[in-house]
């Protein structure tokens, strides 16, 4: 089965049975390997794979400077193997040992969190700012750098430079990702408000909408609306149930 990540943070993924292939827009198709890392997207991801169990662990921006510990703009829109990849060797031990004998969720998700756990860095502290400028991108009402560098009380090239440090993209592209995907989960949450419906307030018209939508996830959103879903309908569907935001890129800093 086919389906489309849609622009999120840094995200680790650990599989077992089938692995994926995936393609980043615009990139040679990258083969399935058992655990994957991909930097902080601002395009979709297609992936096609069988029957497989994954664990997916979502490193916000507060996550990425504690755990990778690199520029998060160099590693933006790309797609890694953990097990080459000299930057990601300290979570080789955690692909290597999630999955072990049958199939048990609430062990492997101990294992996990035991790992992480065990990996903060006493000499890493997080930075307030990043928190700041988080918490600023995912409040709807701010539509400016101008107005995120108020929110945050720092000047605006601080928000540029932290924002392409710790989140991989200058400020107004992620706050235009983040009206983007205010707009799509309302439809994918919602599809009976069809698009128009379900188009945020900050857009000046259905064309501005649409232009996002070819830079976003590389298609038109009839083209998308028509695209087959089987794996991220559910899972957007669940994420709501459960913590109350849909997409990953939607979730509150204090979630890192």
């Amino acid at each position: 089965m086919t389906d489309h990540l849609h622009p999120e943070w840094a995200n680790i993924r650990i599989y077992q049975g089938d692995f994926p292939d995936s393609q980043v827009a615009g990139q040679p198709p990258f083969k399935g390997v058992q655990a994957n890392a991909t930097g902080p997207t601002s395009t979709t991801i297609e992936f096609t794979t069988g029957t497989t169990r994954i664990w997916g662990i979502g490193l916000l921006p507060l996550g990425w400077a504690r755990f990778v510990r690199q520029p998060a703009n160099a590693h933006a829109d790309r797609i890694y193997d953990v097990s080459s990849e000299q930057f990601l060797s300290p979570f080789r031990p955690l692909a290597a040992s999630v999955f072990h004998g049958e199939p048990d969720e609430h062990a492997e998700l101990a294992r996990i969190s035991k790992f992480f756990e065990q990996s903060v860095a006493a000499d890493i502290e997080d930075d307030p700012r990043i928190a700041a400028c988080h918490a600023a991108l995912v409040n709807p009402d701010i539509a400016s750098v101008s107005e995120m560098a108020e929110a945050t009380h720092l000047p605006t090239h601080t928000v540029e430079r932290l924002c392409r440090k710790h989140f991989g993209f200058p400020p107004r592209l992620l706050l235009r990702r983040q009206r983007f995907m205010r707009s799509l989960v309302q439809y994918m949450l919602d599809p009976s408000l069809k698009w128009i419906g379900a188009i945020d307030g900050h857009y000046h018209d259905q064309a501005q909408f649409v232009r996002d939508f070819h830079r976003f996830m590389r298609m038109s959103p009839s083209e998308y609306a028509h695209c087959p879903k089987p794996v991220l309908q559910e899972v957007m569907r669940a994420r709501q149930e459960y913590i109350g935001a849909a997409v990953q890129a939607l979730h509150a800093p204090a979630r890192a």
